[in-house]
């Protein structure tokens, strides 16, 4: 774990002022790494169904239910399958939130902080973890170049984080894409693949630590932490015998649906919590622990 932490903290590009010690509500919006199937349109109170794609708690989950040391209450807005814009990228199915949705609902029943939202600039921290799925779905689009794509991206991606900003959103955490390309889903696929795949992620994160920058320099009182996940990540994959996961480059077919315990185990396959991915693109809860472990060691500095 020593490190992950090592690395992470080197990644940092503006290290935000309000600290997880101080934070009172976590506003978190993005894909299917990020959702607990928590549906804010049915009241803000609502407790999510514990949907989530790690087969255990992720790292909201692990943030709010583990390493909650301040009472913060969270509210993710996150949704399965998610993309900046699905008129950009479209999602998976219709019914998929994008971050473009997510913030109309956030401005729709949070902006006006309500009772049991009562947050303020000062206190409120927003998270945003996208990209994974825009970059999945076109990384070898042939009709644009991946750094031109990105752009348009990261230009639709600044009107969002420009909302925010208007409601009174001022301290910002950014997670970058990770390195997807490890996954089963991309692994089967080939070298050629996953080189161009990595090679879009990397353009992404760059764009995305730039455009993080240009809102500190240009948006007074702007606060951003961008971290990286690409340490975290690779760290683990390349030290499987260390953090003893059975398998990093595939999963077990019988647990791609998720398991009735975090421990289960059908042979012939090892146990659940042993494989690095649940399915062919999602990591395990052990892995999302290992990553808010590392965040926090970042946004609590």
């Amino acid at each position: 774990m020593r490190s992950v932490l090592l690395l992470c903290c080197l990644f940092v590009a503006a290290q935000a002022k309000l600290t997880w010690e101080n934070t009172k509500f976590f506003f978190v919006f993005g894909d299917s790494y990020t959702t607990t199937g928590f549906n804010v349109s049915a009241g803000i109170n609502s407790t999510d169904p514990g949907f989530v794609s790690s087969n255990g708690p992720n790292w909201v989950q692990a943030m709010r239910d583990t390493y909650n040391v301040a009472g913060t209450k969270v509210f993710n807005l996150a949704s399965g399958g998610a993309t900046i814009d699905s008129k950009l990228v479209t999602p998976f199915e219709p019914t998929v939130l994008s971050i473009v949705d997510q913030v109309a609902q956030f401005k729709q029943i949070l902006a006006s902080k309500p009772p049991g939202a009562e947050w303020n600039s000062s206190n409120a921290l927003f998270a945003i973890w996208i990209g994974i799925n825009d970059c999945g779905d076109s990384f070898n689009w042939s009709n644009t170049t991946q750094p031109a794509f990105n752009k348009v991206l990261m230009a639709r991606l600044s009107t969002q984080i420009e909302e925010l900003y208007s409601f009174g959103a001022r301290s910002f955490l950014f997670l970058t894409v990770p390195p997807v390309q490890r996954a089963p889903l991309w692994v089967v696929q080939g070298s050629a693949i996953t080189k161009l795949l990595a090679a879009d992620i990397a353009n992404y994160n760059f764009q995305l630590a730039a455009t993080a920058e240009s809102f500190v320099a240009t948006h007074k009182g702007f606060e951003a932490t961008l971290f990286d996940t690409q340490p975290v990540f690779n760290t683990l994959l390349d030290g499987a015998a260390t953090f003893k996961f059975t398998n990093t480059t595939g999963f077990c077919d019988a647990y791609q649906n998720g398991t009735p315990q975090i421990s289960t185990q059908i042979a012939p396959c090892a146990p659940v919590s042993t494989y690095f991915w649940l399915n062919s693109l999602h990591p395990l809860f052990t892995i999302h622990n290992m990553l808010a472990h590392a965040l926090l060691s970042v946004i609590s500095a």
